[in-house]
């Protein structure tokens, strides 16, 4: 339950109260906002109303401020309220309300954070959609976890969620993965070996792949054409390297509801039905590109071509949706993707893509607002890369040679758990530095372990309990909250009634690191208290001659156990009880 939506909620019906009563009706409340203040010497809350109506009502904020203080303080959770600068309104709750909340999330459990925002809004999200040419790396593992941590936020916080990979699987890589495997296939049955030619894929991952085809179709394609093979051996190469990639993705959690084919797509003529809602609308033309800017490449020509005006909705020229010899552009599928997606799921789309698509999203978003009336908007997500390390030193790594560290590789040196938490470590825009040498200490430098150590730190307390108490299973439903004075106990109490408000906010503003550090200020907290038991006897949280304040403490144990357990689950990270 996010505590700041009571108060906004609450603030907002006394004020729509407060407008009638000055003769002003349909007022606009929309950027009034109840908050954490910046300080949290100022309160728990704050709002900007008296700011935001000083002109409706045409009044000085600060005397609308000493409306609104009147306002706040008859709620019976209130402690105190205090106006501040221009006219802020400062707002400080009384124990109770805190001890409540405690018992909010000893109730809820890890469900506490959990939210209707979304009332049951379809949304989907796109992820991963690696080109199916070989497997999964570090860049990809990123997109991958990012993805569906936000997945998971979306979830919790009341929409209907729809996990989606698009599979490349027509077009230029499809075939230099088939002509690359052919030769592999052609090695398997004794021809080789074979030195691979520059522009096709060197890795040994197609070696396995050639023996099966071999096997399945022994002789049939030796010395054939390419247009005898290249289809079948581009369907059997991209079903093995999707079993791998889906095979990656399962070793980091990762599981999607629905694969998408392109070639399925083109198939079934979905291009043609996405290109003809456009030309109804006029947006299509014959048309000479200008050459595109810096290098010209030598196989470049103006040519009329076929052209959507996507310039019209923001992008920076107008786009071909055809290629020289009749067949759809990769843009033109897209377009279709994006529209079928439309048309199963809504107008809530987000595409999760590497940085190297950062020139893309442009037109793609431009695509998506023409083919769907303006309905739809697309969000995409960029990436930016992993650089691994070792100590601090980069590992080189050779992608003409073939030789690259795989997410799998990653994920058996150090664990799913590490991979999951340090991909959203940081904020997606920024480059990440993934050292395996720092991912494997035990040290709070190490946002993993320091996590993971609370929750079996707060699992231990509990354990300890029952012995000592001799309590196999302790009550704490009676347990007074409003006997945790000391400021480190507050300051965890409010630590843990931020988490409803923060998966809302990670999930408005699209941003899965800010779970990460939450959790991570959430056990710095923690762990601080703990410490201060180790130095003071009195701040233990089993007192055998204080009960009432054994319970109060352990009520705070438990509800911070619930809370990193809840958040942990939004990461898809275990929630260790011993380490």
């Amino acid at each position: 339950m996010n505590f700041y939506r009571i108060f906004h909620d609450f603030l907002l019906t006394k004020l729509k109260d407060l407008s009638s009563s000055k003769g002003l009706e349909n007022v606009d409340f929309s950027k009034i906002t109840v908050e954490p203040p910046k300080d949290p010497k100022h309160g728990d809350f704050s709002t900007n109303a008296a700011l935001v109506l000083s002109k409706i009502f045409q009044n000085n904020p600060r005397h609308i401020a000493a409306e609104i203080q009147k306002i706040i303080e008859i709620h019976p959770s209130i402690e105190k309220v205090e106006i501040a600068g221009p006219g802020f309104v400062n707002a400080t709750l009384k124990m109770s309300f805190w001890n409540d909340q405690l018992h909010t999330i000893l109730k809820e459990k890890e469900h506490y954070g959990d939210s209707a925002m979304g009332h049951g809004q379809k949304i989907n999200i796109e992820y991963v959609s690696v080109n199916p040419t070989g497997p999964m790396h570090a860049g990809h593992g990123r997109g991958a976890v990012v993805g569906d941590v936000l997945a998971n936020i979306y979830k919790k916080v009341g929409y209907n969620v729809t996990r989606e990979y698009y599979i490349n699987d027509e077009g230029g890589q499809a075939n230099i993965l088939a002509r690359s495997t052919y030769l592999r296939y052609l090695e398997a049955l004794g021809h080789g070996p074979i030195k691979i030619p520059e522009g096709l894929y060197p890795g040994s991952y197609l070696i396995s792949v050639g023996q099966a085809l071999s096997v399945k179709y022994g002789d049939k394609f030796v010395g054939k054409p390419e247009s005898d093979w290249l289809s079948p051996i581009k369907k059997f190469s991209v079903e093995a390297m999707m079993k791998l990639i889906r095979s990656d993705l399962k070793k980091i959690g990762i599981y999607h509801d629905i694969f998408t084919s392109e070639r399925k797509l083109v198939d079934n003529k979905k291009v043609e039905k996405a290109i003809n809602v456009l030309e109804k609308q006029g947006l299509l033309y014959e048309g000479v590109l200008n050459p595109p800017k810096g290098m010209i490449p030598e196989d470049w020509e103006p040519r009329p071509q076929l052209l959507f005006k996507s310039t019209k909705f923001g992008d920076d020229i107008d786009r071909s949706l055809k290629k020289s010899d009749g067949s759809w552009t990769y843009f033109a599928k897209d377009i279709a993707y994006h529209f079928d997606k439309y048309t199963r799921f809504g107008p809530n789309l987000i595409n999760v893509w590497g940085a190297d698509h950062g020139g893309y999203v442009k037109r793609l978003q431009s695509a998506v607002k023409a083919v769907t009336g303006g309905k739809a908007h697309v969000d995409v997500i960029l990436c930016q890369m992993v650089n691994l390390l070792d100590k601090g030193k980069p590992i080189r790594m050779s992608k003409r040679s073939g030789i690259f560290i795989t997410l799998e590789d990653i994920v058996k040196k150090v664990g799913k758990d590490v991979v999951r938490l340090i991909m959203i470590s940081r904020k997606n825009d920024a480059s990440l530095d993934f050292d395996f040498a720092k991912v494997l200490e035990t040290s709070h430098e190490n946002p993993v372990f320091y996590i993971q150590y609370a929750h079996a730190r707060c699992y231990s307390v509990g354990r300890q309990a029952q012995e000592t108490l001799k309590e196999p299973s302790i009550d704490l439903s009676q347990a007074n909250g409003t006997l945790l004075i000391d400021s480190s106990e507050i300051d965890l109490i409010k630590k843990l009634t931020q988490w409803p408000r923060l998966v809302e906010q990670s999930a408005i503003h699209e941003e899965p690191h800010r779970i990460m550090y939450y959790l991570y200020e959430l056990s710095s907290i923690f762990h601080s208290l703990w410490n201060k038991g180790k130095e003071n006897t009195h701040f233990r949280f089993i007192q055998e001659n204080d009960l009432p304040n054994t319970y109060a403490r352990l009520l705070l144990v438990k509800a911070t156990k619930y809370v990193l357990r809840s958040g942990l689950s939004v990461c898809g990270v275990a929630a260790k009880n011993e380490m």
